[in-house]
């Protein structure tokens, strides 16, 4: 079995790949710092990206786009976020400023 990154290190990490990159992140919403899910919200020119964290079918960790395939605007990708941490209160929320709408750090986008 794969050992799974704390949540806290894992966003305190992805913050740090965006600054080195050139894409600012932040921290919208801090969730369990050691067991917390993880949405990405990916803010470019086309609109707005939200990432969910899962696991493929491997069990890898991946990502999946929870917003939808295209990119939507502010009012939906709030509302996709809201939806999530009411079902999650555990929820970690983070967001990357990426023109291309590419995360700045390694993801398999499923």
């Amino acid at each position: 079995m794969e050992a799974r990154v704390k949540a806290g290190l894992w966003v305190s990490m992805a913050l740090r790949m965006g600054d080195s990159a050139g894409t600012p992140g932040m921290v919208l919403r801090k969730g369990d710092a050691d067991s917390g899910g993880i949405l990405c919200v990916l803010r470019g020119r086309e609109g707005l990206v939200v990432l969910s964290q899962t696991r493929d079918a491997a069990g890898r960790p991946a990502w999946v786009r929870g917003s939808g395939a295209n990119p939507v605007d502010e009012a939906a990708a709030d509302a996709y976020v809201a939806r999530q941490v009411k079902r999650d209160p555990d929820l970690w929320v983070v967001e990357f400023e990426v023109p291309d709408l590419v995360p700045p750090f390694e993801a398999i986008i499923i």
